[in-house]
């Protein structure tokens, strides 16, 4: 039985019915994104992610949703609330990672970057057409050298007059071979951690994609090298003074990659329960059998936890109320549960779990590198430690 398309929601999969505690906002959004998803990416997603090539089609589509910004109130953006973002999220996920990825670089942590940290000026010229995605952004903060411990990047800013000028190397930048506006992060003279919007066509910024990944296929990574780079004063962004200014997209951000863990154990929840319910072994359906329904149970008791986690997390995002131990302990909760669904739905799925056109191949393969991504299992669980400890355990 091949997949061609995503199921249409299982009846149980919004088990302890959270649904009911949304808004019609929240569920128009969530909705719209389904649709979209089902509609323009699943279909044709397989064969890019194969191909390793980016669908840069798909980009007027995605900006057609009006949802680039997501939380971001003003300038263009929708201002939703931190439980429709978090949705947003699941359901691009749920479609592909890849594309969940592009997304999230762009809208989280380029346009997060600026609203946070820009000042007004530098606001009201980037984020509007970063919304509308007439323009696109990366984020360049990992170096070859310094992945779990990015605070000790090497990158460095040093002013010359009207002037930065930026020297080092990046690593794992999503979007930066094609990006509009890449937020560099480098260390200037004195010391102080900062955002710099590196423009595309800057003398001195040359990108190189990375090939030969097994995971996150369609979406480009990147390797950047700075040398010489040279860019306006005010492209230094206003309020990035410290990594802990760095810090803060991070925790704002990785709330989303949470959310995004639901997607991909939800995808592969679907696909696994209506496969099992066709699949014939032994003169009778899958769905039959004692240890797939208690595989199958337990697969939904972690997809029903991880969604009351993101709810409750994101209602304290919103409040003001959420700490960095939170986002990371939300993190840390769901890449591990949702490796572990999306395994044993390819398990389910037994030979036809390793094709792509049963999807659930793609989705694990992805779940890899949500796993490690916006900060390892490790550094997640030491933040937490040093919040509820009171003592740092890692540099």
């Amino acid at each position: 039985m091949a997949v061609d398309a995503q199921p249409a929601t299982t009846p149980g999969t919004d088990y302890y019915l959270m649904d009911a505690l949304l808004t019609p906002e929240e569920r128009a959004v969530r909705d719209k994104v389904r649709a979209f998803c089902d509609r323009e990416i699943i279909p044709q997603i397989n064969d890019y992610w194969e191909r390793a090539e980016f669908p840069f089609a798909m980009i007027p589509k995605f900006a057609a949703l009006g949802i680039a910004g997501t939380t971001i109130r003003g300038y263009g953006c929708p201002g939703l609330s931190a439980v429709a973002g978090g949705l947003v999220a699941v359901e691009l996920a749920r479609g592909d990672g890849s594309l969940n990825t592009f997304f999230g670089v762009h809208s989280g942590l380029a346009m997060g970057s600026i609203a946070m940290l820009g000042s007004e000026e530098q606001k009201a010229r980037w984020l509007p057409p970063m919304a509308r995605m007439d323009l696109i952004g990366a984020f360049g903060l990992t170096e070859p050298n310094h992945g779990s411990d990015a605070v000790a990047l090497e990158t460095r800013a040093r002013r010359d007059g009207d002037e930065w000028v930026l020297d080092g190397a990046k690593k794992w930048i999503g979007n930066a071979s094609f990006a509009d506006v890449t937020i560099v992060w480098a260390r200037d003279e004195a010391g102080q951690v900062g955002g710099f919007v590196v423009e595309k066509g800057t003398p001195g910024f040359r990108t190189d994609i990375i090939t030969g990944k097994t995971a996150k296929r369609a979406v480009w990574q990147t390797e950047i090298t700075l040398e010489g780079a040279r860019i306006p004063a005010g492209n230094r962004l206003a309020g990035a003074n410290s990594f802990k200014d760095t810090a803060k997209v991070l925790t704002a951000t990785r709330y989303g990659v949470a959310w995004e863990a639901i997607g991909h154990a939800l995808a592969c929840y679907e696909y696994a329960l209506a496969y099992a319910k066709e699949r014939q072994q032994f003169g009778k359906p899958l769905v039959s059998f004692q240890l797939i329904q208690n595989k199958l149970a337990r697969m939904l008791a972690e997809i029903t936890s991880m969604q009351l986690l993101c709810l409750r997390l994101s209602q304290l995002l919103e409040a003001g109320q959420m700490t960095p131990g939170m986002a990371s302990l939300a993190k840390m909760n769901n890449a591990l549960k949702a490796r572990q669904v999306v395994a044993d739905a390819r398990d389910i799925l037994g030979g036809n779990g390793i094709l792509l056109e049963y999807h659930v191949a793609r989705h694990q393969a992805d779940m890899e590198a949500v796993y490690t991504y916006e900060g390892t299992d490790t550094i997640q669980a030491l933040i937490v430690g040093r919040e509820i400890t009171g003592v740092q355990a890692f540099a």
